[in-house]
């Protein structure tokens, strides 16, 4: 990716020693506004449109042997920019230039320290910067706390693990802040709503050498944030998760010259701004590889959510070669780009360098290039890091196109770096990455733009063994919680599709709950550069029409515009994929009608096909209508979904 700066505005230095005024900075558009005070402790609070969002709170950091950063600080000088660029992405997931106009206040420290702020039209942001000479230094805590005048409503993503282990899939409890006490925990993003309607998204950004921030509530109005310590001793538990026996007493140990992670507040008017924001993107490390032509988005043909139980054969399904040629010679059909091999291809899932018997990875491989489809294989995380150079050279050598990394189920400094040193290791040998059992996006995307998703959400393998979470409601949080921050492997497609009451757990023939045009429309309205389809190639192939729709919605997208939006209720965007538009709509179990202008179209006429709701589909999830029309930009297209529904057109040219 490449970062065009159209301008730079201004740039000043003034010096101000001691002094202890408020400073001040506004975003470009003069919406949002931030005042730093620095006193005994350094306090901020923003406003956005008059309207005070974030009353006066503490940032601090403190590092072993140092005077706390951020008490009793003595300023040296203040730095002021102002920038307007354009970042272009390599791998747009919600847009492919995105404009990166921010100011930002520098407040340089007499104890070789920076507190850097930034306003945006779209969101606040700081962090902390030192210019330490120590080799190392160690960080044993950072104040993060944000109060608030009123008790805010919140979808809160409660997480239980005292030692912040989890798999990051969170579900968003629709509350408010003050019912949560110092002894609960939330990962992130954080979704907050104040009275008037204003939206706040609090997340983190270009984390790295660092661990991950978590929120604990006050019993107030207000929020406090906390960090997983160094693991010092651990033991193994089966083969997947561990045991903590001692922890450090800091969250990290680094390089005393460095920049920390952004502390950054999305704020958007409306819900809609959530759907269209690339805060933590703009705030991520640039492109460091020098290549990135091979890096090849696309869909991808999964195995393990259905089980690998297809049918109408004449072999016996499962993990075998027949069963993978039959996913690819699915994939080569409609165009599918990969495979994935999940779970069970290799000898065992700590020895990641053999197939088992029942599996000719080679010739697979070999087919799958024949077909132009290429693999994906399946790593349990900490095998792959015993042997990662040697195992990914192998990979490589074998041919393969990517790996997806499971199980890391930790958010401490290490783990934070084992994923960059996985996205690195990967992109020297042309590796793409899927990070499952994943904390959220923090930027890593754009810096290593090979990594192309990640879990970190509670997606459609949870109907395998769930009937109460993955809702139509939690299908519409999720884009304006998760999908915020940054690409999300929800792995949409389901064919057998339950109407309300009608859902029932099957861990080899699963279903979803919702309609199959609520399927659909994933395809438009989730974000994953390297989208699944999850359901059997067998239920694909009995309904082609669908499985042809489908396949022709793209993975990345050059415009995002929302056009209707309700956390947890409804929502419908537009995407632009080169000439061609998307259009994808979902509600939570209430029937609704949408009116969408197509107002954003250029003059010519379009052909849409569309995928909607079939009149039945409220007794019968799976009920659809498939149909062609004419339209243009003056037209209007009405929204009909049943309970639990969706909607998505594909608009070409006439």
């Amino acid at each position: 990716m490449r970062c065009c700066c159209l301008c730079i505005i201004s740039c000043g230095l003034i010096t101000m020693a001691f002094s202890q005024k408020p400073y001040n900075l506004a975003s470009p558009d003069n919406r949002i506004k931030i005042t730093v005070s620095v006193t005994d402790s350094i306090r901020w609070f923003v406003y956005f449109k008059g309207e005070l969002l974030i009353t006066p709170s503490v940032l601090a950091l403190n590092i072993e042997g140092k005077t706390g950063l951020g008490v009793n600080a003595s300023i040296r000088n203040i730095e002021k920019r102002s920038v307007n660029s354009v970042i272009t992405a390599l791998i747009p997931v919600k847009a492919r230039n995105i404009p990166n106009g921010f100011n930002e206040l520098k407040i340089r420290f007499k104890n070789d320290y920076y507190i850097a702020f930034r306003a945006y039209n779209d969101g606040v942001a700081y962090r902390f910067e030192t210019f330490f000479k120590d080799t190392g230094v160690e960080v044993t805590n950072e104040t993060v706390r944000f109060n608030f005048p009123q008790n805010n409503h919140v979808f809160w993503g409660e997480e239980k693990n005292k030692e912040f282990q989890s798999h990051f899939e969170l579900l968003f409890k629709d509350t408010t802040i003050a019912a949560f006490s110092k002894d609960a925990h939330a990962g992130l993003p954080l979704w907050m709503e104040t009275p008037s309607g204003v939206k706040m998204l609090f997340t983190e950004s270009d984390l790295y050498d660092y661990p991950n921030l978590f929120f604990f509530g006050t019993s107030g109005n207000a929020i406090t944030g906390g960090f997983p310590k160094v693991i010092l001793e651990k033991e193994r538990m089966g083969d997947r998760g561990i045991k903590i026996n001692k922890l450090a007493g800091y969250i990290a140990h680094t390089k005393g010259v460095r920049t920390y992670p952004w502390r950054c507040v999305i704020i958007e008017p409306d819900d809609k701004g959530l759907l269209e924001n690339n805060l933590v993107y703009k705030l991520a490390s640039p492109n460091v590889l020098d290549r990135t032509d091979w890096i090849k988005p696309g869909k991808v043909a999964w195995d393990w959510w259905n089980a690998n139980n297809i049918y109408g054969v004449d072999f016996r399904s499962g993990l075998n070669t027949q069963t993978y040629k039959y996913y690819i010679d699915f994939a080569s059909a409609y165009q599918i780009e990969y495979i994935i091999l999940d779970e069970g291809w290799s000898r065992t899932t700590m020895d990641l360098s053999h197939s088992k018997d029942s599996i000719d990875l080679q010739e697979l491989i070999h087919y799958g290039k024949s077909k132009n489809v290429g693999l994906i294989l399946w790593t349990l995380w900490e095998p792959l890091d015993e042997h990662l150079e040697e195992i990914l050279d192998l990979y490589q050598n074998w041919g393969v196109k990517g790996i997806k990394v499971d199980f890391m189920a930790r958010a401490d400094q290490y783990m934070v770096n084992y994923y960059e040193r996985v996205a690195a290791a990967a992109a020297k040998r042309h590796l793409l990455v899927d990070l499952h059992g994943a904390y959220k996006p923090v930027g890593l995307n754009r810096k290593y733009p090979n990594v192309l998703s990640y879990e970190g959400v509670r997606g459609l393998e949870n109907c395998k063994w769930s009937d109460d979470e993955v809702t139509p409601k939690h299908d519409l949080t999720l884009p304006f919680t998760r999908m915020a921050v940054g690409p999300m492997d929800y792995t949409p497609g389901a064919m057998m599709n339950a109407a309300k009451g009608n859902f029932h757990i099957s861990f080899t023939e699963p279903m979803s709950q919702g309609t199959r045009a609520h399927q659909v429309a994933m395809y438009v309205v989730y974000e994953s550069p390297l989208q699944m389809l999850a359901d059997n190639p067998s239920n694909y192939l009995k309904d082609t029409s669908c499985t042809r729709f489908i396949t022709q919605i793209p993975t990345i997208w050059d415009t995002t515009i929302a056009l209707q939006a309700k956390t947890g209720e409804y929502l419908a965007v537009a995407k632009r994929n080169g000439n061609e538009w998307y259009i994808g709509a979902m509600t939570n179990w209430n029937k609704r009608t949408l009116e969408i202008p197509l107002s954003f179209l250029d003059d010519k006429d379009y052909s849409a096909q569309i995928l909607e709701d079939g009149v039945n589909a409220d007794k019968h999830g799976s009920d659809y209508h498939l149909y062609k029309k004419r339209v243009k930009a003056t037209d209007t297209l009405f929204v009909n979904m049943q309970p639990g529904g969706g909607y998505c057109a594909i608009l070409s040219g006439w």
